[in-house]
């Protein structure tokens, strides 16, 4: 089994910061990528930022130039750095780790985290 866990969530004024850091544990072989989703009352989860293996790293037209998204393989742990954060940026941030668990095949398995919030507000 694969646990992954976000922090680092919470309230902060506009053009403020956070770190919202993931964790990844358990039966990992290694991993292939990590995602961050969010998700706004009332509107639908969308991707906010992606890294993988390929090398490649993608971010929504919304964060770009804010928002950096980094790995650090040898914790098996994410981040994504959150700067000039803006009203329209408060949702649950959510992580998607993508990966290998059985030495003896290359299937990649999908795993979320349960979410942290993000407030941006004065």
């Amino acid at each position: 089994q694969v646990q992954v866990v976000e922090s680092g969530g919470g309230l902060v004024q506009p053009g403020g910061s956070l770190r919202l850091s993931c964790a990844a544990s358990g039966s990992i072989v290694s991993i292939y990528g990590m995602d961050w989703y969010r998700q706004a009352p009332g509107k639908q989860r969308e991707l906010v930022a992606a890294i993988s293996n390929d090398p490649r790293i993608h971010y929504a037209d919304s964060v770009w130039g804010r928002f950096t998204i980094s790995r650090d393989n040898a914790k098996n742990t994410g981040y994504l750095q959150m700067n000039s954060l803006k009203p329209e940026d408060t949702a649950v941030y959510y992580c998607v780790v993508h990966a290998y668990i059985s030495p003896d095949d290359e299937i990649r398995y999908e795993y979320w985290g349960p979410g942290t919030q993000v407030t941006v507000s004065s």
